[in-house]
Protein backbone atom coordinates (compact mmCIF):
# COMPACT_ATOMS: atom_id res chain seq x y z
CA UNK A 1 0.00 0.00 0.00
CA UNK A 2 3.07 2.41 0.80
CA UNK A 3 4.53 1.47 -2.29
CA UNK A 4 1.13 2.60 -4.18
CA UNK A 5 1.03 5.93 -2.66
CA UNK A 6 4.76 6.85 -3.29
CA UNK A 7 4.48 5.88 -6.84
CA UNK A 8 1.91 8.60 -7.21
CA UNK A 9 4.09 10.58 -5.17
CA UNK A 10 6.88 10.37 -7.58
CA UNK A 11 4.49 11.12 -10.84
CA UNK A 12 3.45 14.34 -8.48
CA UNK A 13 7.19 15.28 -8.32
CA UNK A 14 7.79 15.14 -11.84
CA UNK A 15 4.68 17.07 -12.50
CA UNK A 16 5.63 20.13 -9.93
CA UNK A 17 9.27 20.43 -11.74
CA UNK A 18 7.34 20.33 -15.33
CA UNK A 19 5.20 22.76 -14.05
CA UNK A 20 7.13 24.99 -11.94
CA UNK A 21 10.71 24.84 -13.13
CA UNK A 22 10.17 27.14 -16.18
CA UNK A 23 9.75 30.35 -13.70
CA UNK A 24 13.21 30.08 -13.11
CA UNK A 25 14.70 28.90 -16.12
CA UNK A 26 13.02 31.41 -18.13
CA UNK A 27 16.05 34.34 -18.42
CA UNK A 28 18.22 31.10 -20.42
CA UNK A 29 14.85 30.31 -22.39
CA UNK A 30 14.91 33.78 -24.06
CA UNK A 31 18.53 33.67 -24.68
CA UNK A 32 18.54 30.78 -26.26
CA UNK A 33 15.20 31.06 -28.06
CA UNK A 34 16.44 35.06 -28.86
CA UNK A 35 13.06 36.54 -27.39
CA UNK A 36 11.70 38.62 -24.58
CA UNK A 37 11.33 37.18 -20.87
CA UNK A 38 7.79 38.44 -21.87
CA UNK A 39 7.48 36.15 -24.81
CA UNK A 40 8.98 33.40 -22.81
CA UNK A 41 6.38 33.09 -20.45
CA UNK A 42 3.77 32.46 -22.82
CA UNK A 43 5.34 28.48 -22.20
CA UNK A 44 3.85 28.68 -18.78
CA UNK A 45 0.81 29.95 -20.19
CA UNK A 46 1.24 27.36 -23.41
CA UNK A 47 1.20 24.64 -19.76
CA UNK A 48 -1.76 25.75 -18.28
CA UNK A 49 -3.48 25.55 -21.34
CA UNK A 50 -2.86 21.77 -21.70
CA UNK A 51 -3.86 21.02 -18.25
CA UNK A 52 -7.07 22.55 -19.06
CA UNK A 53 -7.22 20.76 -22.29
CA UNK A 54 -6.34 17.52 -21.18
CA UNK A 55 -8.01 16.83 -18.05
CA UNK A 56 -11.51 16.44 -19.73
CA UNK A 57 -10.16 14.63 -22.73
CA UNK A 58 -8.88 11.96 -19.90
CA UNK A 59 -11.82 12.03 -18.21
CA UNK A 60 -14.40 11.60 -21.44
CA UNK A 61 -12.47 9.12 -23.17
CA UNK A 62 -10.25 6.91 -20.78
CA UNK A 63 -13.34 6.63 -18.60
CA UNK A 64 -13.97 3.11 -19.46
CA UNK A 65 -10.07 1.81 -18.65
CA UNK A 66 -8.67 0.43 -15.37
CA UNK A 67 -7.35 3.53 -13.20
CA UNK A 68 -3.98 1.85 -13.40
CA UNK A 69 -3.41 1.84 -17.27
CA UNK A 70 -5.10 5.64 -17.59
CA UNK A 71 -1.81 6.79 -14.93
CA UNK A 72 0.34 4.88 -16.83
CA UNK A 73 -0.70 6.01 -20.38
CA UNK A 74 0.04 9.87 -18.74
CA UNK A 75 3.27 9.38 -17.11
CA UNK A 76 3.82 8.24 -20.50
CA UNK A 77 3.12 11.32 -22.18
CA UNK A 78 5.42 12.89 -19.82
CA UNK A 79 8.28 11.16 -20.35
CA UNK A 80 7.86 12.19 -23.94
CA UNK A 81 6.63 15.47 -23.39
CA UNK A 82 10.19 16.23 -21.40
CA UNK A 83 12.31 14.39 -23.75
CA UNK A 84 11.06 16.40 -26.31
CA UNK A 85 11.81 19.59 -24.57
CA UNK A 86 15.12 18.28 -23.40
CA UNK A 87 16.05 18.14 -27.32
CA UNK A 88 13.74 21.05 -28.54
CA UNK A 89 16.17 22.90 -31.16
CA UNK A 90 16.96 26.86 -30.60
CA UNK A 91 17.90 28.74 -33.25
CA UNK A 92 20.83 29.46 -34.81
CA UNK A 93 21.89 33.78 -34.56
CA UNK A 94 20.16 35.73 -37.17
CA UNK A 95 17.98 32.93 -38.16
CA UNK A 96 13.91 32.96 -38.00
CA UNK A 97 12.92 31.72 -34.66
CA UNK A 98 9.50 31.09 -34.98
CA UNK A 99 9.12 27.64 -35.93
CA UNK A 100 11.90 26.35 -33.24
CA UNK A 101 9.69 28.50 -30.70
CA UNK A 102 6.32 26.95 -31.89
CA UNK A 103 7.80 23.74 -31.64
CA UNK A 104 8.31 24.63 -28.17
CA UNK A 105 5.46 26.01 -27.40
CA UNK A 106 3.77 22.41 -28.55
CA UNK A 107 6.00 20.23 -26.67
CA UNK A 108 4.83 22.85 -22.91
CA UNK A 109 1.65 22.25 -24.23
CA UNK A 110 1.52 18.52 -24.49
CA UNK A 111 3.50 18.94 -21.43
CA UNK A 112 0.48 20.22 -19.63
CA UNK A 113 -1.83 17.63 -20.92
CA UNK A 114 -1.49 14.72 -18.53
CA UNK A 115 -1.09 16.72 -15.30
CA UNK A 116 -4.62 17.30 -14.40
CA UNK A 117 -5.89 13.90 -15.18
CA UNK A 118 -2.99 12.27 -13.22
CA UNK A 119 -3.86 14.46 -9.94
CA UNK A 120 -7.73 13.45 -10.29
CA UNK A 121 -6.65 9.84 -11.05
CA UNK A 122 -4.58 9.92 -8.13
CA UNK A 123 -7.11 11.22 -5.74
CA UNK A 124 -9.57 8.33 -6.93
CA UNK A 125 -7.05 5.56 -6.74
CA UNK A 126 -6.12 7.24 -2.97
CA UNK A 127 -9.53 7.14 -1.97
CA UNK A 128 -10.17 3.70 -2.43
CA UNK A 129 -7.16 2.45 -1.05
CA UNK A 130 -6.92 4.49 1.92
CA UNK A 131 -8.79 3.60 5.01
CA UNK A 132 -12.39 5.18 5.56
CA UNK A 133 -11.37 7.89 7.61
CA UNK A 134 -7.90 8.85 6.08
CA UNK A 135 -8.79 9.50 2.57
CA UNK A 136 -7.87 13.53 3.05
CA UNK A 137 -4.26 12.36 4.48
CA UNK A 138 -3.64 9.61 1.74
CA UNK A 139 -4.39 12.40 -0.70
CA UNK A 140 -1.94 14.35 0.79
CA UNK A 141 0.25 11.79 0.43
CA UNK A 142 0.71 12.02 -3.00
CA UNK A 143 0.13 15.95 -3.65
CA UNK A 144 3.99 15.27 -1.46
CA UNK A 145 5.50 15.16 -4.02
CA UNK A 146 4.25 18.94 -5.61
CA UNK A 147 5.56 20.21 -2.34
CA UNK A 148 8.73 18.84 -2.80
CA UNK A 149 9.37 19.64 -6.01
CA UNK A 150 8.64 23.43 -4.77
CA UNK A 151 11.36 23.10 -1.78
CA UNK A 152 14.17 20.96 -3.59
CA UNK A 153 13.38 20.28 -7.23
CA UNK A 154 13.08 23.62 -8.40
CA UNK A 155 16.20 25.39 -6.99
CA UNK A 156 18.20 22.79 -7.72
CA UNK A 157 16.83 22.96 -11.39
CA UNK A 158 17.30 26.54 -11.84
CA UNK A 159 20.92 26.08 -10.57
CA UNK A 160 21.71 23.39 -12.93
CA UNK A 161 20.06 25.72 -15.96
CA UNK A 162 22.56 28.38 -14.50
CA UNK A 163 25.74 26.14 -14.32
CA UNK A 164 24.85 23.60 -17.07
CA UNK A 165 21.50 24.07 -19.54
CA UNK A 166 18.12 24.13 -19.26
CA UNK A 167 17.93 21.25 -21.62
CA UNK A 168 19.67 19.14 -18.26
CA UNK A 169 16.90 19.77 -16.06
CA UNK A 170 13.80 18.55 -18.94
CA UNK A 171 16.57 15.32 -19.34
CA UNK A 172 16.45 14.43 -15.81
CA UNK A 173 12.85 15.29 -15.71
CA UNK A 174 12.25 12.73 -18.69
CA UNK A 175 14.18 10.21 -16.65
CA UNK A 176 12.41 10.30 -13.31
CA UNK A 177 9.24 10.04 -14.92
CA UNK A 178 10.17 6.97 -16.51
CA UNK A 179 11.04 5.63 -13.12
CA UNK A 180 7.65 6.99 -12.41
CA UNK A 181 5.95 4.93 -14.83
CA UNK A 182 7.84 1.70 -14.04
CA UNK A 183 6.96 2.25 -10.31
CA UNK A 184 2.97 2.58 -10.74
CA UNK A 185 3.17 -0.19 -13.06
CA UNK A 186 5.04 -2.02 -10.48
CA UNK A 187 3.30 -0.68 -7.57
CA UNK A 188 -0.30 -0.08 -8.28
CA UNK A 189 -2.55 -2.64 -7.62
CA UNK A 190 -5.01 -3.73 -10.47
CA UNK A 191 -8.20 -1.81 -10.42
CA UNK A 192 -11.78 -1.87 -11.80
CA UNK A 193 -12.44 0.98 -14.02
CA UNK A 194 -15.40 4.03 -13.22
CA UNK A 195 -18.55 2.67 -13.31
CA UNK A 196 -19.65 4.02 -16.99
CA UNK A 197 -22.39 5.37 -17.48
CA UNK A 198 -22.07 7.32 -21.07
CA UNK A 199 -20.66 10.80 -21.64
CA UNK A 200 -23.72 12.72 -20.01
CA UNK A 201 -23.03 10.87 -16.56
CA UNK A 202 -19.94 12.65 -16.42
CA UNK A 203 -21.45 16.01 -16.23
CA UNK A 204 -24.71 15.12 -14.24
CA UNK A 205 -23.43 16.26 -10.86
CA UNK A 206 -23.01 19.53 -12.21
CA UNK A 207 -26.56 19.89 -11.59
CA UNK A 208 -25.94 20.55 -8.19
CA UNK A 209 -25.06 23.53 -6.49
CA UNK A 210 -22.69 21.99 -4.22
CA UNK A 211 -19.62 20.93 -7.03
CA UNK A 212 -19.87 24.84 -8.48
CA UNK A 213 -19.23 26.29 -4.44
CA UNK A 214 -16.13 24.33 -4.46
CA UNK A 215 -15.11 24.86 -7.96
CA UNK A 216 -15.48 28.64 -6.82
CA UNK A 217 -14.02 28.32 -3.33
CA UNK A 218 -10.71 26.69 -5.10
CA UNK A 219 -10.46 29.47 -7.92
CA UNK A 220 -10.83 32.00 -5.63
CA UNK A 221 -8.15 31.02 -2.53
CA UNK A 222 -5.56 29.60 -4.96
CA UNK A 223 -6.19 33.28 -7.26
CA UNK A 224 -5.98 34.97 -3.65
CA UNK A 225 -2.03 33.50 -3.07
CA UNK A 226 -1.25 33.85 -6.93
CA UNK A 227 -2.46 37.53 -6.56
CA UNK A 228 0.99 38.55 -4.63
CA UNK A 229 3.23 35.27 -4.74
CA UNK A 230 3.76 35.90 -8.68
CA UNK A 231 5.26 38.87 -7.63
CA UNK A 232 7.06 37.88 -4.24
CA UNK A 233 10.58 38.49 -5.94
CA UNK A 234 9.93 42.12 -7.04
CA UNK A 235 8.29 42.38 -3.62
CA UNK A 236 10.75 41.37 -1.05
CA UNK A 237 13.87 43.01 -3.46
CA UNK A 238 12.15 46.28 -4.11
CA UNK A 239 9.71 47.21 -1.39
CA UNK A 240 11.34 45.00 1.35
CA UNK A 241 14.69 45.40 0.47
CA UNK A 242 16.03 42.29 0.33
CA UNK A 243 19.23 41.36 -1.89
CA UNK A 244 18.73 39.64 -4.47
CA UNK A 245 21.12 36.96 -3.95
CA UNK A 246 18.51 36.56 -0.67
CA UNK A 247 15.79 34.80 -3.44
CA UNK A 248 17.07 31.85 -3.59
CA UNK A 249 16.71 30.89 0.10
CA UNK A 250 13.62 32.94 0.50
CA UNK A 251 11.77 30.36 -1.87
CA UNK A 252 13.10 27.32 -0.07
CA UNK A 253 11.13 28.99 2.71
CA UNK A 254 7.97 29.05 0.60
CA UNK A 255 8.66 25.39 -0.49
CA UNK A 256 9.24 24.55 2.82
CA UNK A 257 5.88 25.94 4.03
CA UNK A 258 4.05 23.77 1.36
CA UNK A 259 5.77 20.93 2.21
CA UNK A 260 4.21 21.63 6.27
CA UNK A 261 0.97 22.48 5.00
CA UNK A 262 0.30 19.47 2.90
CA UNK A 263 0.77 17.19 5.63
CA UNK A 264 -1.25 19.45 7.78
CA UNK A 265 -4.23 19.84 5.33
CA UNK A 266 -4.84 16.43 4.89
CA UNK A 267 -4.52 15.49 8.90
CA UNK A 268 -7.31 18.53 9.50
CA UNK A 269 -9.77 17.69 6.52
CA UNK A 270 -9.98 13.66 8.06
CA UNK A 271 -10.28 14.91 11.60
CA UNK A 272 -13.02 17.82 11.20
CA UNK A 273 -13.91 17.71 7.71
CA UNK A 274 -13.28 18.94 4.43
CA UNK A 275 -15.74 21.82 4.32
CA UNK A 276 -15.01 23.38 7.48
CA UNK A 277 -11.07 22.90 6.88
CA UNK A 278 -11.04 24.95 3.67
CA UNK A 279 -12.91 27.40 5.18
CA UNK A 280 -10.76 27.98 8.06
CA UNK A 281 -7.76 27.68 5.71
CA UNK A 282 -9.35 30.26 2.92
CA UNK A 283 -9.36 32.31 6.19
CA UNK A 284 -6.07 32.14 6.99
CA UNK A 285 -4.73 33.53 3.91
CA UNK A 286 -7.32 36.05 3.75
CA UNK A 287 -5.65 37.11 7.33
CA UNK A 288 -2.00 36.72 6.04
CA UNK A 289 -2.72 38.33 2.85
CA UNK A 290 -3.89 41.52 4.75
CA UNK A 291 -0.87 41.69 6.67
CA UNK A 292 1.29 41.55 3.95
CA UNK A 293 -0.70 44.47 2.37
CA UNK A 294 0.34 46.19 5.65
CA UNK A 295 3.54 44.91 6.71
CA UNK A 296 5.33 43.94 3.49
CA UNK A 297 8.19 46.15 3.45
CA UNK A 298 9.25 44.87 6.80
CA UNK A 299 11.55 41.47 6.20
CA UNK A 300 10.64 40.66 10.27
CA UNK A 301 7.13 40.14 9.31
CA UNK A 302 6.81 39.05 5.73
CA UNK A 303 9.30 36.03 5.42
CA UNK A 304 6.96 34.31 8.22
CA UNK A 305 3.94 35.58 6.52
CA UNK A 306 5.12 34.24 2.83
CA UNK A 307 5.61 30.59 4.82
CA UNK A 308 2.52 31.00 6.31
CA UNK A 309 0.64 31.71 3.00
CA UNK A 310 2.53 29.35 1.53
CA UNK A 311 1.63 26.62 4.27
CA UNK A 312 -1.96 27.50 3.63
CA UNK A 313 -1.85 27.39 0.11
CA UNK A 314 -1.10 23.86 0.06
CA UNK A 315 -2.92 22.77 3.03
CA UNK A 316 -6.44 23.73 1.42
CA UNK A 317 -5.43 21.44 -1.79
CA UNK A 318 -6.33 18.16 -0.40
CA UNK A 319 -9.12 18.94 1.34
CA UNK A 320 -10.36 20.39 -2.15
CA UNK A 321 -9.52 17.23 -3.61
CA UNK A 322 -11.58 15.14 -1.65
CA UNK A 323 -14.66 17.32 -1.08
CA UNK A 324 -14.91 17.52 -5.32
CA UNK A 325 -14.97 13.55 -5.23
CA UNK A 326 -17.47 13.32 -2.84
CA UNK A 327 -20.19 15.91 -4.63
CA UNK A 328 -19.15 14.45 -7.95
CA UNK A 329 -20.55 10.81 -7.71
CA UNK A 330 -20.75 9.06 -11.08
CA UNK A 331 -18.81 11.89 -12.49
CA UNK A 332 -15.44 11.70 -10.47
CA UNK A 333 -12.63 11.24 -13.18
CA UNK A 334 -14.46 14.94 -14.40
CA UNK A 335 -15.08 15.98 -11.06
CA UNK A 336 -11.12 15.50 -10.60
CA UNK A 337 -10.42 17.16 -13.99
CA UNK A 338 -12.18 20.45 -12.87
CA UNK A 339 -10.65 20.93 -9.36
CA UNK A 340 -7.51 20.54 -11.29
CA UNK A 341 -8.89 23.03 -13.81
CA UNK A 342 -10.12 25.17 -11.19
CA UNK A 343 -6.31 25.60 -9.58
CA UNK A 344 -4.66 26.78 -12.44
CA UNK A 345 -7.63 28.83 -13.84
CA UNK A 346 -7.64 30.92 -10.18
CA UNK A 347 -3.66 31.05 -10.32
CA UNK A 348 -3.80 32.56 -14.04
CA UNK A 349 -6.67 34.62 -12.93
CA UNK A 350 -4.40 35.92 -9.87
CA UNK A 351 -1.56 36.62 -11.79
CA UNK A 352 -3.16 38.78 -14.51
CA UNK A 353 -4.90 40.55 -11.02
CA UNK A 354 -2.37 41.10 -9.02
CA UNK A 355 -0.45 43.00 -11.46
CA UNK A 356 -3.01 45.60 -12.39
CA UNK A 357 -2.08 47.75 -9.46
CA UNK A 358 1.82 47.52 -10.39
CA UNK A 359 3.76 50.77 -11.05
CA UNK A 360 7.50 49.39 -11.40
CA UNK A 361 8.13 53.16 -10.58
CA UNK A 362 6.73 52.97 -7.67
CA UNK A 363 8.05 50.14 -5.08
CA UNK A 364 4.59 51.35 -2.42
CA UNK A 365 2.58 49.63 -5.32
CA UNK A 366 3.63 46.27 -4.63
CA UNK A 367 1.57 46.43 -1.32
CA UNK A 368 -1.65 46.09 -3.22
CA UNK A 369 -1.56 42.57 -5.46
CA UNK A 370 -1.88 41.13 -1.26
CA UNK A 371 -5.20 43.37 -0.80
CA UNK A 372 -6.53 42.14 -3.85
CA UNK A 373 -5.86 39.02 -3.10
CA UNK A 374 -7.19 39.16 0.17
CA UNK A 375 -10.71 40.22 -1.18
CA UNK A 376 -10.41 36.66 -3.85
CA UNK A 377 -9.66 34.42 -0.88
CA UNK A 378 -12.54 35.90 1.39
CA UNK A 379 -15.09 34.96 -1.44
CA UNK A 380 -13.62 31.71 -1.20
CA UNK A 381 -14.23 31.79 2.58
CA UNK A 382 -17.95 32.81 1.38
CA UNK A 383 -18.07 29.84 -1.10
CA UNK A 384 -17.11 27.44 2.05
CA UNK A 385 -19.09 28.94 4.42
CA UNK A 386 -21.92 28.50 2.48
CA UNK A 387 -20.91 25.03 1.50
CA UNK A 388 -21.26 24.16 4.80
CA UNK A 389 -24.18 25.54 5.38
CA UNK A 390 -25.89 23.56 2.76
CA UNK A 391 -24.18 20.30 2.70
CA UNK A 392 -22.03 20.22 5.76
CA UNK A 393 -24.15 17.02 7.35
CA UNK A 394 -24.13 14.92 4.18
CA UNK A 395 -20.18 15.69 3.89
CA UNK A 396 -19.55 14.08 6.84
CA UNK A 397 -21.75 10.91 5.38
CA UNK A 398 -20.22 10.26 1.97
Amino acid sequence: MKKAFAALAFGTFGLGISEFVMMGILPYLSADFHISIAEAGHFISAYAIGVCVGAPLVAVFCRRMPLRRILVMLTGVMVLAALALSLCPAPEEGSDARWTYGLMMLFRFVAGLPHGAYFGVSSIVCERLAKADKAASSIAIVSFGMAVANLVGIPLGTFLAEVMSWRVVFGLASLWDLMTLIAVWRWLPWMEPMPDNGVKAEFRFLKSLAPWLIILATIMGNGGVFCWYSYVSPTMTQLAGVPAAWLGGIMVLAGAGMVLGNQIGGRLADRYGAGRTGRALDAGICVALLAISWLAHDIRYSLPLLFITTACLFAVSSPQQLLILRFSRGGELMGGALVQIAFNFGNAVGAWLGGLPIDQSNPETYRQPALFGAFMAAVGVWSYAYFCRRYGSRERLS
